[in-house]
C-alpha cells in the first residue's frame, strides 16, 4: 500500500450473500452513516476503525469469488452507509467493471447528491434504496435524520434509468400497519426506476450488539415480526401494483 493510493474504512465482507441483489453476491460493509435508526441491527458500523483498504487490495480480493457469482451475480456495496466514502466506491466500481463484474450499492439515501454520489449511483448496476419512513416527522423521531436525501437519490436514479429495489423494515408497534404500507406506496409510485419493493421484518439479533457497545436500545423489548404478519404486508403492497419490473 502506498500513501497516493486512497483507501476506504471497511467493516466486513459476507463472501456468498443471496439477499442483496441479483444472483449470488461479494457483500462489503462499509463504516460509516449519518442515520441512527432506532431498529438498526448494526451499530457497530455507525463509526469507529475498521480495517483500511484500497481499491486495487478490493479488487484483489474480490476477483478470487468470480467463479462462484459469475455473470448472474456480482458485488454488493453495503454498511453501515456506503455512500459516506462515495468517491471510493465510484472507483471500485470502475476498475471492477473492467473485471466484468456489476456492482449494486445497497443505500440509506442519506447522503446528499454530491459529484461524487452522482457518480457512485451512475456506475451502479443497480441500487437497493431503504425507505424507512414517508415523511419527515418520522425521519426525525425514528432515524434523526431526512426523507429529502432519500428521495433525492431516488430521482437521480430516475433520472439516470438505475434500476432500484426499495426495502422498508417493518417494526412492530411503528409502521406494522396497512394504512402505514399506503403511505409508503404513495411515496414511490410513478417512478419507473422502481423494479422491487420488499418489505424486511424486524428481528432482535442484534440487540446484543447495543449491550457489547455500551449503546442505549431504544427498541429494547420489542419482539421481531411474525412472519405470516409480513407475508400479510408484503401481499398487500404487492397488490398496489407500484413495481416495474
Amino acid at each position: 500500500m502506498t500513501d497516493k493510493q486512497p483507501t476506504a474504512n471497511i467493516h466486513s465482507f459476507e463472501s456468498l450473500a443471496t439477499l442483496d441483489g441479483k444472483g449470488i453476491r461479494y457483500g462489503i460493509f462499509f463504516v460509516g452513516c449519518p442515520f441512527r435508526c432506532v431498529y438498526c441491527h448494526n451499530p457497530d458500523t455507525w463509526s469507529g476503525e475498521g480495517k483500511r483498504y484500497t481499491v486495487d487490495e478490493l479488487v484483489k480480493k474480490i476477483v478470487r469469488y468470480k467463479p462462484y457469482f459469475g455473470k448472474d451475480g456480482g458485488v454488493t456495496l453495503s454498511g453501515g452507509e456506503v455512500l459516506v466514502q462515495s468517491a471510493f466506491a465510484a472507483k471500485l466500481e470502475k476498475k471492477l467493471a473492467k473485471e466484468g463484474i456489476g456492482v449494486a450499492l445497497d443505500t440509506s439515501g442519506g447522503v446528499p447528491l454530491t459529484d461524487d454520489v452522482k457518480d457512485a449511483l451512475s456506475h451502479a448496476e443497480m441500487v437497493i434504496l431503504d425507505l424507512k419512513f414517508w415523511d419527515d416527522e418520522h425521519y426525525v423521531r425514528y432515524c434523526n435524520g431526512s426523507i429529502s436525501t432519500v428521495l433525492d437519490t431516488l430521482e437521480f436514479c430516475e433520472q439516470k434509468n438505475v434500476p432500484v429495489w426499495i426495502r422498508t423494515v417493518m417494526v412492530p408497534g411503528i409502521n406494522d400497519k396497512k394504512e402505514c404500507i399506503d403511505k409508503y406506496a404513495e411515496t414511490v409510485r410513478g417512478y419507473k426506476c422502481v423494479k422491487r419493493y420488499q418489505l424486511l421484518a424486524f428481528h432482535t439479533m442484534g440487540f446484543s450488539k447495543y449491550e457489547k457497545l455500551g449503546i442505549k436500545n431504544p427498541l429494547e423489548g420489542t419482539p421481531a415480526l411474525d412472519r405470516k404478519r409480513l407475508d400479510e404486508l408484503q401481499a398487500y403492497l404487492d397488490a398496489k401494483e407500484i413495481t416495474n419490473e
